[in-house]
Order: C-alpha cells, then sequence, then structure tokens
C-alpha cells in the first residue's frame, strides 16, 4: 500500500511518467554570463513549464515528431528553438539533454535585427518540375504565399527589425517587356502580404533580378512597397533614389538600412540605375563608400546589404570582401552578403561582423547545396555588435523549415568549418549558433567523446552524430591498430527520411512522385521512418535522386550506401547519371547514359542489409550526377521492400590507420560520414572524440 501511495505521488507531482507516454527533455536556461535564469517561461505543445531557481528544467511530453520551444522572461529578449526527436534520441550525450540555452538581456539603446537571405515566390512555386505538387494556386495566392512563411513567423517576430533580400519584381500578371538575359523572376502581390505577415519590415532590392522586367517591372514592385508596410531601399526609379538609404528609429536609435548590387550586367538595359533610369543600386566602391560616408556622418548605425560573389561557391571573391571591408573602415556597423545560394562564413573585422553569404530564405532551386539556410539574429548595442545567433534554416520542398537533425548538422559545420578560417569561433545556445564579440570568452572547448556501435547490422559505414556540428574531430581510438577510416560528406538530403514530411511539406530530393515509394513506419534501421514499394510480382520499382548534384568533386572516390529490408528475393541495381556539360537538364533526365555501379541479389529473409557500391565521379565532360537504385522481384508474388539511410558519400580523406589524427582542411572538417576499412565488431571499442 505504501509503495502504491508513493508512485501515485511521484505522478502527481510530474516525476514518474509511463515511458510509453511521455519524453523527458532536460535543459537549462542561462544568461550571458551562464547563470542560470529562474522563471523562464517555456511554452511547447500548449503547455507551460518553467524553469527553477538554478534554470533547469524537465518536459515531460508527449512523443512527438517535433518539439518546438517558445521561451519568454521578463526584461529578455524572447527565443525559439525547435527539435526533432529523431535528434534528441540520438544525441551524442546523455539523451534529450539540450546544450543550454541562452537568453540575451534587453538593456537601453540594444536592439535585436534578424536578416534572412534570398527572397522570391515565383517561377517553380506555380509551375514546379518532376511532377511536384503546386505550392501556390490561381485564386488562392493569399493563403498559398502565407503558408510558405508559416514555420519561420515565430523566429522573424522575435526581431525589433527584420530584413530578407527580395530577389524578385512584384506584379499581379507577367510583364511584357523583359531584360535580355537567361533568367527572370515575379511574384504575385500576396508576397509582400505574407512577408509582412511573417515579421518582415524591411527588403534590400539591391540585387540582380530587380530589374527583370525593365521599368514595367519595377515600377509594379515600388508601387506595391509603397501601398505596403514593407520599407525598401538599394533600387528606384534612378540613381539618386536607388543610392538613398532607408531610415528608421529603432529603441532610439538612428539606423540607415543600405542594398547594393555589385555587378551592372552585361546586357543592355543593364540592372543598375543611372540618373535617368530605374534599376539597383550599383555596389561600387565609390557608392559604397561614398553612401556609407553620408549616413555615418548624420551619425546613424549604417548597415550595408551587397549583392554579390560566384554562385555555389564557399568563400566570397575578393572583390566582395574588400567592398564590404572598406564599407565599414569608412563607417558601416553591420555588412550581411547574398548572391550565392549557398552560406559561406563570418568574420569580425575591426569588431564589426560580416556575414559573406546568407544563401536562400524563400527560393525554388532543385539543386541539393541550396536548400541549407539560417536566419541571422544580431544584437547591436547603437553602432557596436555584442553578439549573433544562428538559426539554422532547411528549405524543405521550397518552404524555409527550422532545421533538425542532420540538416542542422550540415548548416552548423558548413559555418563553423568557413568561419574557424577566418578567426571567427562558433558556440552554442541549445541548436543555434553563437557568435560573440569578444571571442576570448568562453574559450575553453569542451571534448565530445562517441563510442560507435554495430548493434542492429554489421557495417562499416557510420553517420557522424548530428549533435557534434560546431566541433573537431582530434581523433580516433580503438585496440585494432591495423584499422583504417576515412571520412566523407553526404550529398543527398533527407537521406534517413526521418524528417520527409516535417512541417506539412515533403522533400523534393527524390523522386516519390513518379514511382511506388511511399514513407512508411512500418519499420527502419534508424528512427521509425523508411520508404516502402509494394513491388508487383515480376515487377520493378526505381528509387532515384530527382535532379542532378550540381557541385561535386570529379576524379573522386564515391559509396551508395543504402539498408534494404525486403520479403522476397530481390535484385538490385545501382547506377551514376550524369548530366554532360551541353545537355539540357531533360535531354539528361530521359536520355542520359545509365552507369551501372553495383548489383545486388538478396534472398529476402525480411531483415536489414546495408549495402555499399563505390564508384569513381567522372574526372571531366560531365556538369552534374545523380544516383538512381533499381529494385527488381524476381517472385510472382508482392514483395514489400524498405530502404531506409540512403546517402551518396562523396570522400574528402584517403584511408589513414586510426591513431592518424584527421586532416583540418575544409571538406573533411565539414564531413558528416565515417567508414573504416572492414565493418566493424561488438568488441571493437571504436571511440571518436571531437573538440
Amino acid at each position: 500500500m505504501r509503495l502504491f501511495v508513493f508512485l501515485l505521488s511521484l505522478f502527481s507531482c510530474g516525476l514518474l511518467q509511463a515511458a510509453s507516454i511521455t519524453i523527458p527533455i532536460k535543459g537549462m536556461v542561462v544568461d550571458e554570463q551562464n547563470q542560470g535564469l529562474t522563471d523562464v517561461s517555456i511554452r511547447v505543445a500548449g503547455r507551460v513549464f518553467i524553469t527553477n531557481k538554478s534554470g533547469c528544467f524537465t518536459l515531460l511530453l508527449p512523443k512527438n515528431d517535433i518539439y518546438q520551444l517558445s521561451l519568454s522572461k521578463r526584461g529578455f529578449y524572447a527565443g525559439v528553438q525547435t527539435f526533432s526527436h529523431f535528434e534528441l534520441a540520438n544525441l551524442a550525450t546523455e539523451k534529450f539533454t539540450l546544450t543550454a540555452i541562452t537568453l540575451v538581456k534587453k538593456i537601453k539603446g540594444r536592439t535585436l535585427l534578424s536578416f534572412g537571405g534570398d527572397v522570391m515566390m515565383g517561377r517553380r512555386y506555380s509551375n514546379p518540375k518532376f511532377s511536384n505538387s503546386v505550392i501556390i494556386h490561381k485564386g488562392t495566392e493569399q493563403e498559398d504565399t502565407k503558408s510558405i512563411v508559416r514555420h519561420i513567423k515565430p523566429y522573424m517576430l522575435l526581431a525589433d527589425y527584420a530584413a530578407v533580400n527580395l530577389e524578385t519584381q512584384i506584379s499581379d500578371h507577367k510583364p511584357q517587356e523583359r531584360a535580355p538575359k537567361s533568367v527572370t523572376f515575379f511574384s504575385p502581390p500576396q508576397t509582400l502580404n505574407a512577408l509582412e505577415w511573417a515579421g518582415i519590415d524591411y527588403v534590400t532590392l539591391g540585387n540582380n533580378h530587380i530589374y527583370d522586367y525593365l521599368d514595367e517591372g519595377l515600377n509594379s514592385t515600388i508601387d506595391a512597397l509603397n501601398n505596403s508596410p514593407i520599407a525598401f531601399s538599394g533600387a528606384g526609379l534612378n540613381q539618386q533614389q536607388a543610392l538613398s538609404a532607408h531610415r528608421v528609429d529603432l529603441n532610439d536609435t538612428p539606423f540607415s538600412m543600405l542594398g547594393f548590387v555589385g555587378w551592372e550586367g552585361g546586357f543592355s538595359p543593364n540592372q543598375t540605375a543611372s540618373p535617368s533610369k530605374g534599376g539597383a543600386a550599383f555596389g561600387s566602391m565609390d557608392n559604397i563608400t561614398n553612401t556609407v560616408k553620408r549616413e555615418s556622418a548624420l551619425k546613424r548605425v549604417s548597415i550595408v546589404q551587397y549583392h554579390g560573389s560566384q554562385e555555389y561557391a564557399s568563400e566570397p571573391t575578393l572583390m566582395t570582401e574588400q567592398r564590404l571591408k572598406s564599407a565599414i573602415d569608412v563607417g558601416a556597423d553591420l555588412a550581411i552578403a547574398h548572391h550565392p545560394h549557398v552560406t559561406q562564413g563570418f568574420e569580425l573585422y575591426k569588431g564589426k561582423l560580416i556575414a559573406y553569404s546568407m544563401g536562400n530564405f524563400i527560393f525554388d532551386q532543385y539543386f541539393y547545396a541550396t536548400p541549407y539556410s539560417f536566419i541571422l539574429n544580431v544584437w547591436m548595442d547603437g553602432e557596436k555588435f555584442h553578439r549573433a545567433e544562428i538559426t539554422p534554416i532547411y528549405l524543405k520542398g521550397y518552404k524555409p523549415t527550422p532545421a533538425t537533425g542532420l540538416q542542422r548538422s550540415n548548416v552548423l559545420r558548413r559555418l563553423t568549418t568557413l568561419s574557424k578560417k577566418r578567426g571567427v569561433r562558433i558556440d552554442m545556445s541549445g541548436g543555434h549558433g553563437v557568435i560573440l564579440a569578444d571571442q576570448t570568452r568562453n574559450n575553453i572547448p569542451k571534448s565530445i567523446t562517441v563510442k560507435l556501435s554495430a548493434e542492429k547490422l554489421a557495417r562499416s559505414v557510420f553517420s557522424i552524430p548530428s549533435a557534434i556540428s560546431n566541433k573537431t574531430l582530434e581523433s580516433i581510438t580503438g585496440p585494432d591498430k591495423s584499422l583504417a577510416y576515412r571520412l566523407g560528406t553526404n550529398l543527398v538530403n533527407g537521406s534517413a527520411f526521418e524528417s520527409f514530411d516535417f512541417f506539412s511539406s515533403n522533400e523534393r530530393g527524390w523522386n516519390i512522385d513518379q514511382n511506388n515509394f511511399s514513407l512508411s513506419r512500418d519499420k527502419a534501421v534508424s528512427g521509425n521512418k523508411s520508404m516502402k514499394s509494394l513491388l508487383p510480382a515480376l515487377g520493378r520499382d526505381l528509387l532515384a535522386m530527382t535532379n542532378f548534384r550540381r557541385v561535386y568533386r570529379g576524379g573522386n572516390p564515391m559509396t551508395v550506401q543504402f539498408n534494404v529490408n525486403a520479403a522476397s528475393a530481390t535484385k538490385i541495381r545501382v547506377y551514376w547519371q550524369g548530366r554532360k556539360k551541353r545537355d539540357s537538364l531533360n535531354k539528361a533526365l530521359t536520355q542520359g547514359e545509365k552507369h551501372l555501379i553495383a548489383e545486388y541479389e538478396l534472398s529476402g529473409n525480411d531483415s536489414w542489409h546495408q549495402l555499399n557500391a563505390q564508384f569513381n565521379t567522372p574526372r571531366v565532360g560531365y556538369r552534374s550526377i545523380r544516383v538512381l537504385i533499381e529494385f527488381e522481384n524476381v517472385v510472382s508474388s508482392i514483395n514489400p521492400v524498405y530502404v531506409d539511410d540512403v546517402a551518396l558519400i562523396q570522400w574528402n580523406s584517403a584511408f589513414s590507420l586510426i591513431d592518424v589524427k584527421p586532416s583540418n582542411n575544409e571538406l573533411v572538417s565539414q564531413s558528416s560520414f565515417i567508414e573504416f576499412s572492414r565493418p566493424l565488431k561488438s568488441n571493437d571499442n571504436v571511440s571518436l572524440t571531437f573538440k
């Protein structure tokens, strides 16, 4: 009887719950001095939890795919953090225990600015490729455009002032006259309504698409913005307007928002404004420095946004770097850049923050490198940079969503590596990256050791835990000194299929809109989701990358790694297909030669098998590649086939013995996979140490 009463009291206090019903998520909320914050309200799944006097919390929640935490405390800026069950259950440290979350204090003169990258809602949002579903339908533009920004709205509303790069003209119809260039954009007027609804206060127009449909498109864009609460600068009907700043007072501090494009355009009429012609503000050295000097002379905090550098590159061009640093030399207080469609690193120059590329924010590119992005929160104390926070974002089905698991890790690993080259360290606050103005603070990196396990099936290829995204692999240890390893990066998205259908938007990197595969919760190797196909009697099905991987290393070892579970005898063939340099996309997809990499035959014993098909990428002649996996049923009855954890791994290092320290080059540091020279056994006791 006493035992019953004791257990009943634990349940009433919320300290004991049935494991199948609730998940305990533990963590701590601290201030910037790492002191625990008491009475922080944490709202999640319709419930409210409060931190104790030490700042600690335990969230007892029903198991769900996603947990979004909204944190608030009087006198502090609010915060939002989003995690998946899959990533929390697979944390390298104690399961379901978060890294401490920091809240920033509100003080007089402190302002929180938020930035996103390139934005458009045209083209494939209404006319998708690859049999994908339509996102913006005729007649429901208002609701459809809001659906695109729904999942980033909680983040943008945190800021005192939020900004993005509007890389499109705004028009309710396709303008008649088009600039003589290969790619042009226009987006419906409801785009602005959606952005304003999501918390966007300002857009920069200084980019290479703001003059796509010449004066007609520029006029309709400026008219739409003038009739919207959203402010703008960076383009105009003449050069004087284009080089004008948008001026706004925030928390008793005067700010000037400036936007520029880095080149004039090699066509006529070009994309930049002149004394008698409209267009974007040309970001020449003279225009940037003279405009910044003008605003600084008025004692205004100057924010420069610049659109330039090379597409898909990991580093800014020297021209971009010089222009941004010169802007700071003459008085700019913060520099934000975009255009490459992928993210680049950060630099602290003279104590001022430079973000070299924000990547895409709302965009319809289907290249596998481009969905990884971030929201950048910057706290400014007047003109002084105080702190920045990086919220990883993943463009899922062209919609920006909070990145979780491997998606979060991919964003932070890349930014950590590229920023470290410029002397900037990225710390962590929960699942977000942090850049401190004082880089000497908290400069005691803690090491994390992970033991690899081959419990479910013997394997040689392992994914590096996604929780370790801002640390570098320092050492690999194990008793077998003859064991060798190499490090690699996964070039496809959504490989584990755990986040495939998150946020009411399917992953568009796989061809399930064109075949019989579908997402299943019947069985899985990792997590609880996989792809399932009911192969008809003696029939076939194909699981493939929807499109070609545009950026890859030629003449490089690669592995197609995947796990298969088949009920009956099944033949499996793995191919690579390339898009040659002069091939159109459709020709390459429909007529491009399929090169057989490997062929397997499974007996069909309803158990999981890890298959590793290795090949070398073509050295020359191709601009992009993709992989395809064909499944053939060899029996005359329906054959359920499950596929999980499909990865195209680009190896970044040669095999080295495990007691050899990993090299610290850019690609190795971003690696998300490790392969050993033989399958690991349960007694190998291999450990990875990160610091």
